[in-house]
């Protein structure tokens, strides 16, 4: 019985190493198959997000870089959905652009 015991752990042991290179293999197909299909649309939808939120904290919060667009209290009333997007959006906004920066927004 001692012999039975050892045998079956270790098939055990093989059937979940072979359990664990499937799985890891199913994972890569997926991840390739998503990078051929879907991908692009979505960094695109991240991008136009991104884009959509500086342009929401432009206008709520525009008075920081001079522009004032909404009287203070609505902006004060924003406010605390803004913040966490805050510090990026300053720093995107006061960042230094060139020409390939522009090429890239395309």
């Amino acid at each position: 019985m001692g012999d039975e015991g050892i045998i079956h752990i270790i098939m055990r042991s093989r059937f979940s190493c072979w359990k664990q290179s499937l799985r890891q293999f199913f994972k890569a197909i997926g991840q390739m198959i998503y990078g051929a299909t879907v991908y692009e649309m979505v960094r695109d939808l991240h991008k136009e997000r991104s884009h959509l939120e500086h342009l929401f904290i432009l206008i709520v919060f525009g008075d920081i870089l001079g522009i004032p667009v909404l009287p203070p209290y609505y902006s004060l009333r924003l406010l605390p959905y803004a913040m966490p997007n805050f510090m990026g959006w300053k720093r995107s906004m006061s960042r230094e652009r060139d020409l390939t920066d522009l090429c890239d927004q395309g």
